[in-house]
């Protein structure tokens, strides 16, 4: 099973636009088909909830309650990672970042997923394989199609 780290740009995107094929509910489905663990550090959660509502032109498109309903999904279905208590340290060209990737390294993950250019760029930090969701998407589909599963 593949563990990845989705970066918080990712799931405002859904948030903003959410629909049936859109990545994060391409993702939910595999982590509810056991084919992906989802690493959800509490910090990322934070992130996601204090973007969308401390950004006025966000939270007049993101409904309250769809962003609770993220939040609690994710809370529900991701693995959890502990609070990283020690200095970060700085890997990416925005400071801002660095959190993801040290969180996706502790969290042993194989890729973190990122629309982020900042991120993108690096490719990878140690084993962890920076990617786009439309790469993660072709990555996933051809785990499916090897280890026998639909879609």
């Amino acid at each position: 099973m593949m563990r990845v780290l989705v970066d918080v740009n990712l799931y405002i995107a859904y948030l903003l636009k959410p629909h049936e094929d859109s990545f994060i509910m391409f993702l939910l489905e595999a982590v509810w088909e056991e084919q992906v663990t989802l690493l959800v550090p509490e910090m990322m959660l934070q992130e996601l909830e204090e973007t969308v509502r401390n950004k006025p032109r966000l939270l007049n498109v993101i409904s309250e309650e769809r962003l609770a309903r993220l939040l609690s999904l994710l809370r529900l279905f991701g693995e959890k990672i502990p609070l990283i208590t020690e200095d970060i340290p700085p890997v990416t060209r925005d400071p801002k970042d660095d959190y993801l990737v040290a969180y996706a390294v502790i969290g042993q993950v194989d890729y973190l997923i990122s629309g982020d250019n900042d991120l993108l760029v690096l490719r990878k930090v140690g084993s962890v394989s920076i990617v786009a969701s439309g790469q993660f998407r072709q990555i996933l589909r051809a785990y499916k199609a090897k280890n026998g599963h639909a879609n």
